[in-house]
């Protein structure tokens, strides 16, 4: 079964998209077939891997009138297990064109039911925000991921998302689970980053990954080049950060694969 986690926090600012981007990244060096599909209008997850020039159709296709294909989208990387969806400024559009159809938030979901046999993997990073295209994303996908940043008012809104996430299994997606919260940005040296974990902690108990992502230049650095931190700086603090949450990601995942199988079977 494929597993599609939506990457969703409606804060900005809490390295959402580098998440996306990197655990990906990180699932295909552990020969995982991935794809990451770029929600986002500010389209940064495309940005890090492809020119403007070179992106023709996109995801703001897939919501059209008359929808693209998800495979004429889908678009390889240098990594020959990692895939990207590219997105498009134009996705900021839809929230106003989508309003009111009664199918809008199953578009994503339907696109992709052709292509999901080919992958092992799909990551969706989504936009800060609860409107249609994290709908969207939480109705389609199997698992949820939350980045907290390590910072002052950290966990503010996260009720609204788990509200909206409570709705989506009430009815759309009643199959949808929480993989888990993860830490981001987070400064070993500072009280601020400390206190917040362990206020994190306190809040989320065992949905909260071991793994936490550390202040890394790497990380910031990498997308301008158009490479992942795993090709521009392997023995970052930022690379070694990623590949421990994607270990983390394989063991919850295949422990949710076990218990479900267990259920059906009873």
């Amino acid at each position: 079964m494929t597993c599609v986690v939506a990457v969703a926090n409606q804060k900005g600012g809490v390295g959402k998209t580098t998440t996306s981007i990197n655990l990906a990244a990180a699932l295909a060096l552990k020969k995982k077939k991935t794809l990451l599909i770029d929600l986002d209008p500010q389209s940064n997850a495309t940005i890090a891997f492809f020119s403007a020039n070179e992106v023709q159709t996109t995801m703001y296709d897939i919501f059209a009138d008359r929808p693209a294909e998800m495979a004429k989208v889908i678009r390889p990387t240098k990594d020959p297990n990692l895939f990207v969806a590219p997105a498009r400024l134009a996705l900021a559009r839809l929230e106003q064109q989508l309003a009111g159809q009664f199918d809008a938030p199953f578009k994503l979901k339907d696109a992709l039911s052709p292509v999901l046999k080919d992958f092992d993997f799909i990551v969706i990073d989504t936009p800060p925000a609860l409107g249609i295209l994290t709908v969207n994303a939480l109705v389609a996908s199997t698992h949820l991921m939350v980045p907290i940043q390590a910072a002052y008012f950290a966990i503010e809104g996260t009720d609204d998302l788990l509200e909206t996430y409570g709705r989506i299994r009430a009815r759309p997606n009643p199959d949808l689970k929480v993989l888990g919260v993860v830490i981001t940005l987070y400064d070993k040296r500072t009280n601020i980053s400390r206190d917040t974990h362990e206020q994190i902690r306190a809040t989320f108990g065992n949905a909260l990954f071991k793994t936490r992502i550390s202040k890394n230049v790497r990380l910031e650095e990498s997308p301008a080049y158009k490479e992942t931190v795993f090709t521009y700086a392997p023995k970052s603090s930022g690379a070694e950060d990623y590949r421990k949450l994607a270990q983390e990601v394989l063991q919850r995942v295949e422990e949710d694969r076990v218990a479900r199988h267990s259920q059906d079977a009873a």
